[in-house]
C-alpha cells in the first residue's frame, strides 16, 4: 500500500464489492483488512511476508503462532483459502531458499491440527525467471541450482493437493528481449498463422507469452517427473504508463492485455498443452501506487486510483464491462503523435467506409468541418468507432496511428462522443480496425465456471476479478 493517501479497510471492501470481485490475494496478513472483509464471502489468499519467512522455517511453534493470530482468528467469518507463503524468495531471498520447505510444512501443520487444512491450500509464489530456457516449453526447466528445494515442494503441493504458484509479467519479458518478442505477442493480440510460435518438439503453436510461460512450467515439472500439480499465475499485468525508455507502459496496452487475458480465462481457453483448463489468475494491482520506489512504470500497474475512480475500464464486447463502477467512460480515441500522414489518410478512409463511421460530419458547414484537415478528422472518425465497437480492445489501433487518451478532443460544436456523443449515431457493428483481423473481440464471453477465475492484484492487494 505505497500510496500517499491510503484507503481505508472498509473502503478497500467497498470497492470489492462495488466491482464485484470475489477473490483477492493480500501480500500480507493485516489484520484490520481480515476483519472488514469478514461476512463478505470473498475469498482471501493471505501472505506470509519475507520478512518472517526466516523465523517461521526454523521454528514449528513460530509457525503455529502465525496460524493462531493471522488465520485462526479470522474464520470462519472471513473467507480465508490459501497461504502464499513469501513471495518470490527463490529469486528474491536466496538465503531463505532452504527453510521454505519447512516453512510451508509448518504452516500446514498448524492448519492440520486445527482442522483447517482441508479449506485452505498452502504454496507460494515463485518468479517466472526459476524457469530457464522458457522457450521452446518442451524443453524448460527450472534453475537446477534449486533442485534441493524445487522437488521437495513440489512433493510437498502434490501430497496436499494445492498447486504451482506462479508470476507471469508478458510486460518483462518483452521489454528484455531487445525486439526479438513483438508487442502483438505479448498483447494477445491476433496474429498470422506464420508468427506463431511453434514449439518443434511438440509441434504445438503459440500465439502470446502468457500461455508459452504456463506451459513451460508445466514442461519444468514433468522435467522432475511431477505431473499432476496444476498452475495458477499469482501475479500477471501491464502498467499504463512508463518513462522515456518505457514507451509500450500505455493504457491502451494495459486495457488490451488485461482484457484479452480476462476473456481467456473465463472462456476456459486453456494453453495449447492443457487445451479447455483455464489458467486461475491474479491481476496485479488494485491501486496505483504513487509512494512505490523504483521506475515510474513501478508506480502505475493499478486499475484504480486511490479514490476508486478506474484508471481505465476493461471491456468484454459481449459481455459488458468488467469494472463496471465507471460511471464517466472518459476516454477517447485520437491519432497518435507524429504519425505517418499516408497511413492516416488510409485509416481515416478506412473508417468512413468498412468501418461504417458517419462521415458527413466534415462536410462544409457540418459540427466538425473545422479545421478542415486530416488529423483532426481522423481524430473524430477514430472515437467514433471506438466508441461505437464499446471501446474493446484493439479498436483503438488503426494499424499503430491512433492512440487512446483521457484529455477530451471536442472543440466548438464538435462534441466527441466520449464526451455524451450528440453529433454521432452509433450503429452495431462488427468491423474491426485495420490489421485487427480477427473476430475474437465479437466473441460474447459469459462463462464463468468456480474452476476459472481471474483474479485481480490491485495495490498492497491482489484481487480476483470473479463474477457470480
Amino acid at each position: 500500500m505505497d500510496l500517499s493517501d491510503v484507503p481505508t479497510p472498509t473502503q478497500v471492501v467497498a470497492l470489492l464489492k462495488a466491482q464485484n470481485i470475489r477473490h483477492i490475494r493480500l501480500f500480507d496478513s493485516d489484520r484490520s483488512m481480515l476483519h472488514a472483509l469478514a461476512n463478505t464471502g470473498i475469498q482471501v489468499t493471505v501472505s506470509v511476508p519475507n520478512e518472517q519467512l526466516l523465523g517461521i522455517g526454523q521454528s514449528n511453534a513460530t509457525a503455529a503462532n502465525w496460524v493462531t493470530r493471522n488465520i485462526v482468528s479470522h474464520v470462519p467469518a472471513t473467507n480465508i483459502t490459501a497461504i502464499a507463503v513469501g513471495s518470490e524468495v527463490l529469486t528474491a531471498l536466496p538465503n531463505a531458499g532452504p527453510i521454505l520447505v519447512s516453512a510451508m510444512k509448518y504452516i500446514h501443520s498448524a492448519l492440520v491440527a486445527s482442522n483447517l487444512d482441508s479449506r485452505i491450500k498452502v504454496s507460494t509464489p515463485h518468479a517466472s525467471s526459476i524457469i530457464l530456457d522458457s522457450f521452446p516449453p518442451s524443453q524448460a526447466f527450472f534453475n537446477r541450482t534449486w533442485d534441493p528445494v524445487m522437488i521437495p515442494l513440489l512433493k510437498f503441493l502434490q501430497s496436499t493437493g494445492s498447486y504451482l504458484m506462479l508470476n507471469v509479467y508478458p510486460y518483462y519479458d518483452y521489454m528484455q528481449a531487445n525486439g526479438t518478442i513483438p508487442l502483438d505477442y505479448a498483447l494477445f493480440r491476433p496474429l498470422p498463422p506464420n508468427k506463431e510460435a511453434v514449439d518443434t518438439n511438440t509441434l504445438l503453436h503459440y500465439t502470446n507469452v502468457f500461455d508459452a510461460l504456463v506451459d513451460a512450467s508445466y514442461f519444468a515439472m514433468s522435467y522432475l517427473n511431477f505431473t499432476n500439480v496444476p498452475v495458477i499465475v499469482t501475479e500477471s499485468g501491464w502498467p499504463t504508463k512508463g518513462d522515456s525508455s518505457e514507451p509500450d507502459a500505455t493504457i491502451e496496452n494495459a486495457n488490451t492485455y488485461n482484457s484479452n487475458l480476462i476473456r481467456r480465462v473465463l472462456n476456459n481457453t486453456g494453453t495449447p498443452k492443457h487445451p479447455g483448463v483455464a489458467v486461475s489468475t491474479y491481476i496485479y494491482e488494485l491501486y496505483n501506487e504513487d509512494l512505490r520506489p523504483g521506475s515510474i512504470s513501478e508506480k502505475n500497474w493499478g486499475l484504480f486510483d486511490s479514490n476508486g475512480v478506474p484508471v481505465y475500464t476493461l471491456h468484454l464486447t459481449g459481455s459488458g464491462t468488467i469494472l463496471a463502477n465507471d460511471t464517466t467512460n472518459q476516454t477517447y480515441c485520437i491519432e497518435k503523435e507524429n504519425a505517418d500522414p499516408k497511413m492516416l489518410q488510409a485509416a481515416l478512409d478506412w473508417a468512413c467506409g468498412p468501418g461504417k463511421v458517419n462521415c458527413s460530419i466534415f462536410l462544409q458547414g457540418e459540427p466538425c468541418y473545422e479545421p478542415d484537415n486530416v488529423v483532426a478528422h481522423a481524430n473524430y472518425a477514430f472515437d467514433t468507432y471506438y466508441h461505437k465497437m464499446a471501446m474493446a480492445p484493439g479498436t483503438c489501433y488503426f494499424n499503430g496511428v491512433a492512440t487512446v487518451t483521457t484529455s477530451d478532443p471536442s472543440h466548438g460544436s464538435c462534441i466527441f462522443p466520449g464526451s455524451g456523443g450528440r453529433n454521432v449515431t452509433l450503429s452495431n457493428s462488427t468491423a474491426l480496425a485495420p490489421s485487427e483481423s480477427s473476430t475474437s473481440y465479437g466473441t460474447p464471453c459469459h462463462l464463468f465456471h468456480d474452476s476459472a477465475w481471474i483474479h485481480v492484484v490491485l495495490s498492497s492487494l491482489l484481487l480476483y476479478a470473479y463474477s457470480l
